[in-house]
């Protein structure tokens, strides 16, 4: 039998050379394969031929045009997507996202994610991913509803509660969400409401959803500290990003005790001595639809904005990336490390560079992977599905209580699992193989389909 190391380097090639110019992809399924090798060592079972060529290709890629008019009747063309990668565990699940820089390898590298970030939930759910090159940023309100009905025209075809539940990403929050799910209902006849998650509380969505995964990251930063005797009350946090998910990472840093410092979009970033004051952010983020450079002018002296600067050279005890892939590199891994991080917790999909990963394990950093950090949002939405199937709706109470348990349950597996290969806090490694073995019996029990 082919040494299992060589299968997997042989496998990773064939991946590239199958799916050219897709480096997200890529990066996302070399980081998979390299745990794997105790895997299949220990369990022969996984040897079978074609398990892992079929868990590394999408059972279904979606791409089509999206017409739409702008204001003022200039028709403009974007492309869709939808990757629905496995659904060994259930429909397929996973957010869309609209951004300009969103291609077929920007989705299959998130639909490859979701699949093990999903399973690593254990709620019976697959994974899937999909969205547009639009960029919803400075269009106006009848915009971005000309947009997402065009879009969901078509992604109407191929989804449905017991087949693919779409959610929001980037650049796809409430409204996108409201718009989509009227067309939906409009072409369809149907009250379909476990058809897309992120809903309004009013219409079929859950409480706690827009929080699910920041407060998910803190929670399992959390998770990380106790395992290691510390906590966060009183510590300093560096926040990437000033989106949905840094937004409800800083709140629930401070409900904790915790001390976040920073937040930054394209522009920059802005560093705020006193704490970052939510109530600020939020009018100039949600409301106003502004810069985090308008936050430090009207802050006062205690802020201070730091054009194209890199939000981790602010020296901080935990951080926190939750803008976008590969947003912290080697160097940035170096200025915190050398700032004295003692946790990283991943809430953006994919934020570190593998290199910067490495640091900061060899510096006895405990790091938090996306696929189990940033697993709140995901958890979230398959409870909004539950309670869309009994027609219900649970107390924010009795949601957040359901995330807090979720999230330990996901750090405790990832911290078995790595013990269980001979890795002890190794997180990347736990995720990774917690979430395939999940996958791997599956669709060992449900044979080659």
């Amino acid at each position: 039998m082919k040494d299992p190391k060589d299968r997997l380097e042989s496998l990773r090639a064939e991946i590239e050379r199958r799916n050219p110019a897709q480096p997200e992809f890529h990066q996302a399924v070399r980081e998979v394969l390299e745990s794997l090798a105790p895997v299949f060592a220990a369990r022969p079972e996984y040897a079978v031929p074609g398990l892992l060529e079929r868990i590394t290709e999408p059972e279904r890629q979606i791409i089509f045009r999206v017409p739409w008019q702008d204001d003022h009747g200039t028709v403009h063309v974007n492309r869709g997507y939808r990757v629905e990668f496995n659904s060994a565990l259930g429909p397929y699940k996973g957010g869309l996202r609209f951004h300009p820089s969103v291609d077929i390898g920007v989705v299959k590298f998130l639909g490859f994610e979701q699949i093990f970030k999903n399973a690593l939930t254990g709620l019976g759910i697959g994974g899937g991913k999909g969205g547009s090159d639009f960029d919803p940023r400075g269009r106006s309100d009848a915009e971005v509803m000309r947009f997402c009905q065009s879009f969901m025209t078509e992604l109407q075809r191929h989804i449905g509660e017991h087949t693919d539940v779409p959610a929001g990403d980037i650049g796809v929050g409430g409204r996108e969400i409201g718009y989509l799910f009227g067309q939906y209902r409009r072409i369809t006849n149907r009250w379909e409401a476990g058809v897309l998650t992120g809903k309004g509380t009013g219409w079929g969505g859950s409480q706690i959803r827009p929080q699910a995964t920041g407060y998910g990251s803190v929670l399992f930063a959390a998770e990380m500290l106790r395992h290691r005797g510390l906590g966060l009350d009183g510590r300093s946090a560096v926040v990437s990003g000033s989106g949905n998910v840094a937004l409800y990472t800083i709140e629930k840093l401070q409900q904790l005790g915790a001390y976040p410092i920073t937040c930054s979009d394209s522009q920059g970033y802005v560093v705020d001595e006193k704490g970052i004051d939510l109530d600020l952010l939020r009018q100039i983020k949600e409301v106003e639809r502004g810069r985090v450079s308008d936050y430090a002018a009207r802050r006062g002296s205690a802020a201070r904005f730091v054009p194209g600067g890199r939000v981790w050279e602010v020296a901080a005890e935990v951080a926190f990336p939750s803008a976008t892939q590969n947003e912290l590199g080697a160097d940035d891994a170096r200025a915190l490390i050398a700032g004295g991080v003692k946790a990283v917790s991943e809430g953006a999909n994919m934020p570190t560079t593998p290199e910067a990963v490495r640091l900061f394990q060899e510096a006895g950093v405990a790091f938090g992977p996306g696929k189990a950090a940033n697993a709140g949002g995901v958890a979230v939405s398959a409870l909004e599905m539950s309670q869309n199937a009994s027609r219900s709706s649970w107390s924010a109470q009795r949601v957040e209580e359901e995330l807090a348990g979720i999230m330990r349950d996901i750090h405790t597996v990832c911290q078995e699992t790595a013990e269980r290969y001979g890795a002890p806090g190794d997180y990347v490694v736990g995720a990774n193989i917690a979430g395939f073995e999940r996958v791997a019996d599956a669709m060992l029990a449900q044979g080659v389909i």
